[in-house]
């Protein structure tokens, strides 16, 4: 498999007038290209740091980040979707208006783009909404919205930073499921930190454990599962249950 993201002994700090607070340490390992990865890990250990330098928005003190090989920072971010907590959907806009406002921005929002988007909005039944406003959606269709959004600048590589824990569990069981089987469908490369476990198995191949502060590796545990399942199904598999309990355990000993 083609390897799109490397971390090589990635580290960073929070620098203040108090002092240095290391965030991550001897961070590695390899993400390829439309794998579907989770991390899980406790409070505080720098998941939501990782997704910042990931993203670009911040730079490795220590070791190198590369995506397709090339440093990220030479290569720049452009090629990376980050999809928040939140939908972050603007009121005075439209569905439509919103989910094309990433093509807006770089100038990119050819009759084509407006074409593929149009498909997409189709595709995962949000088109007869697209005049409406965010406010006139449910929170589920919210952030398909916002998936779509991301998607539409064609990133190569997905950060999904807790992008359900806004939603009641009922709603975030179906959303989650929705959405797995988007990134799969549109065969996307995703990272997803979750505090949830179950997230984490019924969405990823990989999931990513780490420590407490300062966040390193303590396990990668891959998940195998029936291509044909979808998540909502994973969660009814058998095997389901024992990989819970291994990331149960493994997290009751960091």
């Amino acid at each position: 498999m083609e390897k799109l993201l490397e971390l090589h002994s990635v580290g960073y700090s929070y620098h203040t007038l108090q002092g240095e607070t290391p965030a991550l340490s001897n961070i590695n390992f390899t993400v390829h290209r439309g794998e579907f990865v989770a991390v899980v890990g406790p409070s505080g250990c720098g998941k939501t740091t990782l997704l910042s330098l990931l993203s670009g928005l911040l730079e490795p003190e220590h070791g190198s980040i590369l995506l397709y090989g090339q440093k990220l920072f030479e290569k720049g971010s452009g090629t990376i979707g980050y999809m928040l907590q939140h939908d972050h959907l603007f009121e005075w806009r439209t569905v439509e208006q919103n989910v094309l406002l990433g093509p807006e921005i770089q100038k990119k929002l050819t009759a084509r783009k407006r074409e593929e988007v149009s498909d997409m909005l189709k595709t995962y039944g949000l088109y007869r909404f697209k005049d409406a406003r965010p406010s006139q959606l449910s929170g589920g269709m919210r952030q398909r919205a916002a998936l779509i959004r991301t998607l539409a600048l064609n990133p190569e590589l997905l950060l999904l930073d807790e992008p359900f824990s806004a939603l009641d569990y009922q709603t975030r069981l179906t959303v989650g499921d929705d959405i797995g089987t988007i990134i799969k469908k549109e065969h996307k490369t995703a990272v997803l930190v979750t505090h949830d476990l179950a997230e984490a198995v019924s969405l990823g191949e990989r999931v990513i454990i780490l420590t407490k502060r300062p966040g390193t590796i303590q396990n990668i545990i891959p998940i195998g599962f029936p291509a044909s399942l979808s998540p909502l199904e994973r969660r009814n598999a058998p095997e389901f249950k024992d990989y819970f309990n291994q990331l149960w355990k493994e997290m009751n000993e960091t």
